[in-house]
């Protein structure tokens, strides 16, 4: 056991464990993005920076169908943060809280070495949820999009490149209308923050399935985390419609394998502790 699923285990309970907790018909999601951790100041500028945060928060409410409606902001700045800093700040807050049909509703802020952003956001259900839970043998899976350009990014980065204002590590794209147009005919989802493999593998062990590859993924795709494109599971008589949906939308639809009976292990390096 990491010490990821070692914390989480002391907490567990029916509400928890997957992307976001459901209540009545809310949703409540938190992630951190933090300095150093999920990004470096020299490689974002602050107003990105704020764009990022909200993105992987509000991609965690989609992905169980729910429809983000308010949003709570837990700050650490640095003091020698200017003014004109912290303008750039909320402006990537309040840009992509407006985007999304988003209020800010309140939250905290402390003085801190470095930038660390907590967001909560509390979502409504779109009719049903979607769990990482309800994948059946026989299922299939499939992920969206071209997975690998945030590795990729990062490892520009890394050697001291650039990337453009659009790439996906520094601006994710999130697919929510087509998620929620996808969602009454799937059976289970999750985002990949963490890569293919290790998301695949959370999923697979909370439905007690092994996998069966169609064909063989290079490990661009399996291992690129913050992607943040969506990782489901389908009955196999909703695959047209699932096609006609992701048609319309114009979204990459990869089907790369089937859930059978075994299990899958992850043997990348843990992104987390």
């Amino acid at each position: 056991m990491n010490k990821e699923d070692f914390v989480i285990k002391a907490f567990l309970n029916e509400k928890n464990g997957d992307d976001g907790a459901i209540i009545d018909n809310w949703c409540f999601s938190k992630d951190l993005f933090c300095e150093n951790v999920h990004f470096k100041r020299k490689w974002l500028n602050l107003e990105q920076i704020a764009t990022k945060a909200m993105l992987v928060n509000i991609s965690d409410a989609i992905v169980m169908n729910a429809r983000p409606k308010y949003a709570l902001l837990g700050l650490a700045l640095p003091k020698n943060l200017s003014f004109d800093e912290i303008k750039a700040l909320q402006k990537g807050f309040l840009k992509t809280a407006k985007k999304f049909d988003i209020k800010i509703i309140g939250g905290d802020t402390i003085s801190n070495d470095k930038i660390d952003i907590s967001i909560t956001i509390i979502s409504k259900i779109e009719k049903n949820a979607v769990f990482r839970k309800g994948l059946k043998k026989g299922h299939l899976l499939a992920y969206t999009g071209e997975l690998g350009q945030s590795l990729k990014g990062l490892e520009i980065l890394q050697n001291g490149g650039i990337l453009s204002s659009n790439h996906r590590f520094i601006k994710p794209k999130l697919r929510a209308e087509f998620f929620y147009e996808l969602a009454p005919f799937i059976s289970c989802a999750m985002d990949i923050s963490d890569g293919l493999s290790k998301d695949l593998s959370r999923l697979l062990a909370q439905n007690k399935c092994g996998i069966l590859w169609f064909r063989k993924l290079d490990n661009y795709i399996l291992y690129s985390g913050e992607e943040y494109e969506i990782l489901f599971g389908f009955d196999e008589k909703n695959r047209k419609i699932i096609e006609q949906i992701a048609k319309k939308h114009r979204v990459k639809l990869n089907i790369f394998g089937k859930a059978v009976k075994g299990k899958y292990e992850f043997s990348g390096r843990e992104h987390h502790f």
